[in-house]
């Protein structure tokens, strides 16, 4: 466990400005339910007013707006979210690597494996790997012929690699996470499925988190891409050949179909599925259980929930909800007229 810090200390490192005592103690972060006095809490919506109001925590990160709410010690800044999740990594630092390979590893002799690194036990590395300084294997994985892992990254138990991948720099890989497998490349032919070698790679920026379980296919032929920063919860599906942009979020059980671009600073939430061959800008932002149908050449919020009903009447259906505004600007338009007929009739 880190050694406690005061306020003081906080605001030196990552800016923002002291209200109170700025010696308050602080050793670890909490809820504004929950948090002990020796914990700092933030505070973020006026909806919580009460919540502030009853926390027992010794500090709170707070925008200027809401400074006068509390009494408590307080920190003031810009994004108090942001700002408390930086106090939080100060609290809660990674746990670091102890370098060297297990016994029970299996690595070629052909990877490249630095003495800064970590390969944990049962883990395989295969003929040509390359990590980069720092890295840490957890238990389990499989890194298979080729791929490169860059300097300071982390996978956790259990991760596949396959082959001629590419990661970059501290990226964080959870347990179950595939990367490299086969995408569904598959040709009709006289009523059976000829399967299409996937050929491609997938290749992953710096500074990208993936979450447990989730699977990112290789491409047919082009590279499957994730651009640096980009951040993807727990089970969740790229297909081949896909773009996903830098700096982009996405929530757990989205899906994204193969062959779709989608654009940087873009949001995609829970359980949206986003079909193939589709182009998305910069961002945009896709509401949870969103089906994305079509691409998006205009940044902002699209959301879509319809319930479901036999495939033709929903599309009948949903044919005319897309123009329910123009048909009621007409409809409004239309007793304006009748209005104006019988007032000067």
């Amino acid at each position: 466990m880190p050694a406690p810090v005061t306020l003081a200390q906080i605001a030196s490192r990552l800016g923002g400005r002291v209200v109170g005592d700025a010696q308050t103690l602080i050793r670890q972060v909490g809820s504004l339910e929950r948090a002990r006095p020796d914990q700092i809490t933030f505070f973020t919506h006026s909806r919580y007013k009460a919540r502030l109001a009853a926390t027992r925590a010794g500090a709170v990160v707070l925008a200027a707006e809401a400074e006068a709410l509390t009494a408590l010690p307080r920190i003031v800044c810009e994004n108090p979210y942001a700002y408390f999740a930086r106090v939080s990594q100060i609290l809660n630092p990674a746990e670091p690597s102890q370098p060297g390979v297990h016994s029970s590893a299996q690595v070629a002799a052909s990877a490249r494996i630095p003495a800064s690194a970590c390969v944990d036990a049962g883990a395989v590395i295969g003929g040509g790997v390359a990590l980069g300084e720092r890295v840490w294997i957890g238990p389990g994985c499989v890194i298979e012929e080729r791929s490169v892992i860059g300097d300071d990254s982390r996978l956790y138990a259990s991760v596949v690699v396959n082959r001629d991948c590419r990661i970059g720099a501290r990226a964080i890989l959870h347990s179950g996470v595939v990367i490299g497998a086969d995408g569904f490349g598959i040709a009709s032919d006289g009523g059976r499925w000829v399967k299409v070698p996937q050929i491609g790679r997938v290749v992953i920026g710096d500074d990208v988190e993936i979450g447990a379980n989730t699977t990112i296919d290789r491409g047919a032929i082009d590279d499957t891409i994730v651009e640096d920063g980009v951040k993807l919860d727990n089970q969740i599906q790229i297909g081949h050949n896909c773009r996903i942009g830098a700096h982009t979020a996405m929530a757990g059980f989205s899906g994204v179909a193969g062959s779709t671009d989608i654009g940087m600073h873009c949001t995609i939430g829970a359980a949206a599925v986003i079909l193939g061959h589709l182009k998305i800008v910069d961002h945009v932002h896709v509401s949870a259980g969103t089906v994305i149908s079509r691409s998006i050449h205009k940044a902002g919020t699209y959301t879509g929930m319809f319930p479901f009903d036999e495939n033709a009447s929903w599309a009948r259906n949903t044919a005319l909800v897309r123009h329910l505004s123009d048909l009621a600007r007409r409809l409004r338009d239309l007793e304006k007229r009748v209005l104006k007929g019988k007032e000067n009739g």
